[in-house]
């Protein structure tokens, strides 16, 4: 079995930027050696960064590059095709979430991936979140009691890295599936199904205060789980100023735990112990956990470990998105295993 890990960037943008930062922290026997974007300066820029050969498409580099392994990380519409044309060529596949637009593009994928004998694993960084890791620890150790409730809030003011050049993909409903939801709120539903269990059903409501986007750029909902407990889930892109929010808020039966929403914010126990909040641990931060969602991937190539979450795991949070999706339209509680 190798014990170096070719991989091809496939997409050289934003998100490929916070990959080659996790590789280079908890990956040390990954090497990008290919770097493939129809935009050939973005495919320039990362080789010059990396050492890897130039390509402005799959198809060219699978005909003369030199990697084992493929993370692609390009506009939602291209996942399928992308994926399954890496699939049948006999490539490890790191997929960005989701894993597509819609189930039946889902369903096509992993019909590949069940035929043929390499690793798919689909990128939910949130999974290796160090706080959500932590968190569920607390959780565990019982210090907040019986789990009674929680609160997870996607709020964050407009980001120019996810939305640059002249006409960003993301603005784009078909391309992106939908809109912040769909787009980023897994990150914000995978903890909640990681703490609290599957969800059941979610009412929820939407609309546009962001109107350059096509889609919802905000959507405020309620989840109901399996377990019984209820959850509100919120989303929202703002172009202007934003008023400091926590991310999560976990509340139980003796206290609370909660996480700043900030990109580097720290983790905060209420306890009777401590009743005007210990921080836990010095914050580490939602970027440090694409170092080891990456290293998951390299150790089921390198060394056959299973994944922390199967691909099939992320079909949850793209239910739960068009579940909610479809409360919006119908005024009503949906289902999100129908």
């Amino acid at each position: 079995m190798a014990d170096v890990l070719k991989l091809a960037f496939v997409g050289c943008g934003a998100i490929a930027q916070h990959h080659l930062a996790g590789i280079r922290e908890d990956c040390k026997n990954v090497r990008v050696t290919a770097a493939i974007d129809p935009e050939i300066e973005k495919a320039e820029s990362m080789a010059a960064d990396t050492g890897a050969e130039t390509f402005t498409s799959l198809e060219a580099a699978l005909e003369g590059g030199d990697f084992d392994a493929v993370d692609i990380m390009v506009p939602h519409d291209l996942h399928e095709p992308l994926a399954i044309e890496a699939l049948k060529a006999g490539k490890h596949v790191l997929l960005e979430k989701p894993m597509a637009p819609t189930l039946e593009a889902c369903d096509r994928i992993l019909a590949v991936a069940a035929e043929v004998d390499t690793v798919f694993m689909v990128a939910e960084n949130a999974q290796y979140w160090p706080e959500v890791l932590l968190a569920q620890e607390i959780l565990d150790s019982g210090e907040i009691g019986e789990i009674t409730t929680a609160r997870a809030a996607f709020v964050a003011q407009v980001d120019s890295q996810w939305y640059s050049g002249e006409r960003p993909w993301r603005y784009d409903a078909k391309r992106r599936g939908g809109g912040v939801v769909i787009d980023g709120g897994s990150h914000w539903i995978r903890p909640l199904r990681m703490w609290l269990g599957e969800i059941e059903s979610v009412v929820a409501v939407s609309g546009r205060p962001w109107k350059t986007v096509e889609a919802e750029t905000l959507l405020r909902a309620l989840c109901r789980f399996e377990s019984g407990i209820y959850a509100s889930f919120d989303a929202l892109e703002l172009a202007g100023a934003m008023a400091p929010e926590q991310w999560f808020k976990v509340s139980g039966t003796k206290g609370e735990l909660a996480m700043d929403a900030v990109f580097d914010g720290g983790l905060k126990v209420y306890s009777p112990a401590s009743p005007e909040g210990r921080l836990v641990a010095e914050p580490r931060g939602w970027a440090k956990s694409f170092g080891p969602e990456i290293a998951d991937f390299e150790s089921a190539v390198l060394h056959g470990k299973p994944l922390e979450a199967g691909p099939e795991e992320t079909l949850a949070e793209l239910r739960t998105a068009l579940a909610m999706y479809r409360s919006a339209e119908s005024g009503q509680w949906e289902k999100v295993w129908d």
